[in-house]
């Protein structure tokens, strides 16, 4: 009799194992940890899987990875922006994925057509404009930041910036190289200043008289709208939204996502991780907390976006964004753009 329970016992925590025995997954996050570990938890709480988490710069995380190479601990890497994902791809620090769960979930546009990352949350990088100064009669097109009218009047952040990067590199795609010249060559001419500091800080500046038009994306001024701080709350109510291109290809997006990484220990654990993050809940979650918009269909946005209203998006795949990186930065430099 007792062999027979011994027996029942062992089998019954062989069939809670899974939840009961601890595997892990290692992921270096360049996501603030506020943004993020909220959601490792929840993964850790449903699945038992342990989530070590390390963060840092995007850059940095990347350089990380290609020195530790073969030895890296890391399973899956977070980043955002289009241009930074193809970057890890090309360094050869990611490895393919096929998931039914990802590809079912995640619209085509928004991951790299090998498997090799895909896109957690999307971010629209508009035209924002300083309301009593300017109508959003005056331009409809990114393409009009160009015109001669705005001269002197344009906020925007530096040559650098892997987000203004890719805006170019999607006006590349749509438009060509000579357009896109013009066009960044006409940009800097209507610059109000040298570029400087991070997309907050051109919404505080053009609240502030500097410039009547301040290019950025759409959660940083989200974020200011629902800051605790009382001067980023002021600075946002002097501006406005206004949706480029909606009469042709759409606004350009973007997106903050993840890949495994090529020397993942844990894979499936790291695969599973990502299908948890693509979720209701988790992109839920995104939306409600850090105002960006879920790349699932069907989740409600956060408050913030719904007043923002609805929108048509650039559909180009974002692969295209990381393959045009480097002519967009070549030309940005032509153009004297710092």
């Amino acid at each position: 009799m007792k062999k027979i329970i011994t027996l029942g016992l062992v089998l019954a925590l062989a069939a809670i194992a899974p939840q009961a025995i601890s595997s892990e997954v290692n992921v270096y996050s360049a996501r603030k940890e506020a943004l993020i570990k909220p959601l490792l938890d929840r993964f850790t709480d449903q699945t038992g899987i342990k989530v070590n988490l390390v963060t840092g710069k995007a850059d940095a995380l990347l350089k990380r990875l290609t020195s530790e190479g073969a030895n890296s601990p890391a399973d899956l890497l977070i980043t955002t922006d289009a241009g930074r994902l193809h970057r890890a791809k090309s360094a050869g620090v990611l490895q393919p994925v096929s998931s039914t769960t990802l590809n079912n979930t995640i619209p085509v546009s928004y991951r790299d057509p090998e498997g090799y990352w895909h896109g957690l949350s999307v971010r629209a990088r508009v035209i924002t404009y300083v309301k009593g100064k300017v109508t959003p009669d005056q331009l409809a097109r990114y393409e009009d930041l160009a015109d001669a009218t705005w001269k002197g009047r344009i906020c925007i952040r530096s040559s650098g910036n892997i987000y203004n990067q890719s805006l170019v590199a999607s006006l590349l795609e749509a438009n060509g190289e000579e357009a896109t010249q013009a066009w960044a060559n006409g940009m800097v001419g209507n610059m109000a200043r040298k570029p400087k500091g991070g997309d907050r800080d051109q919404v505080k500046a053009a609240a502030a008289g500097v410039c009547d038009l301040a290019v950025v994306n759409t959660y940083y001024l989200g974020a200011m709208i629902n800051s605790d701080d009382e001067k980023q709350r002021e600075a946002a109510a002097k501006v406005a939204i206004l949706w480029p291109n909606q009469e042709g290809r759409g606004a350009h997006v973007n997106v903050s996502g993840a890949g495994v990484t090529q020397s993942a220990k844990h894979r499936e654990e790291a695969i599973r991780l990502l299908e948890f993050l693509v979720s209701e809940d988790s992109q839920a979650w995104y939306a409600r907390v850090n105002h960006e918009y879920p790349v699932r269909e069907g989740v409600e946005w956060s408050d913030t976006l719904k007043q923002w209203g609805q929108f048509k998006a650039d559909n180009l795949n974002l692969s295209r964004l990381g393959i045009n990186n480097p002519e967009a930065v070549r030309l940005m430099d032509r153009a004297g753009w710092k």
